[in-house]
């Protein structure tokens, strides 16, 4: 039963790796692309505007990532002077990562819906990339749902301040210990119910409108009906 069990977290963690690095590295040139787009070649100087993984990486976030299903990349560095409206390009370059998230779990959903019909039950490649891009549903809307919280270093932080300016002061103060704040509300679980809220509700309002595209019944056991984010 207990080499059962850990043979079941080390096939989950080889699912999981290589969906976490997609999943980051996406997330992080969503970041650059906006604000090169926007006139700031920051980004690209600074040779985040790249698809290897190994350049966005963020320790802490990556282990958050691989433990909890939520967490962080290395910040990608903005210059906001090139911005002509500096706060509407914060706002947009801080949702760039959160929406590329979402948008990969949305494809991933559609590519697990059509393995799950048409790949044959008996198919190892059908069940393999079923399950792949089921982790990755699920990991990119923990990663997409956890970064608009407004919580620094995440990105829902900076839309914040830009509503909100006064919060500013806050977030100055807790700087030197939010990473650690924030490894606590994981490991607390202070996280999982929101988390896992919003997260099961963009999942059914995902698999609702494939199901649709796709001429499926959203009432089928396809996939299943939600996941756990935190």
């Amino acid at each position: 039963m207990v080499f059962q069990y850990y043979l079941e977290q080390l096939r989950a963690l080889l699912y999981t790796v290589p969906v976490i690095l997609i999943a980051i590295t996406f997330h992080e040139y969503a970041h650059g692309w906006v604000s090169e787009k926007l006139g700031d070649p920051t980004p690209r100087l600074e040779g985040r505007m790249s698809l290897n993984p190994l350049k966005h990486l963020d320790l802490a976030g990556t282990l958050c990532l691989i433990f909890f299903h939520v967490g962080w990349a290395k910040p990608v560095r903005i210059n906001t002077r090139y911005y002509k409206d500096r706060r509407k390009g914060i706002i947009l370059v801080s949702l760039a990562g959160p929406v590329m998230n979402f948008i990969i779990a949305f494809l991933s959903l559609v590519l697990c819906m059509l393995f799950a019909v048409y790949g044959g039950e008996d198919s190892a490649f059908a069940q393999t990339g079923f399950l792949l891009c089921y982790y990755s549903v699920q990991m990119n809307i923990g990663l997409g749902v956890f970064n608009l919280i407004p919580f620094p270093p995440l990105d829902g932080s900076n839309v914040l301040e830009q509503i909100y300016p006064k919060v500013a002061y806050f977030y100055a103060r807790i700087r030197p210990y939010r990473t650690l704040i924030l490894v606590v509300l994981l490991m607390s679980g202070a996280l999982s119910y929101p988390m896992n809220s919003v997260g099961n509700w963009l999942f059914r309002l995902m698999w609702t409108i494939v199901s649709a595209l796709m001429g499926i019944d959203s009432g089928g056991a396809v996939v299943p009906s939600g996941g756990t984010y935190v």
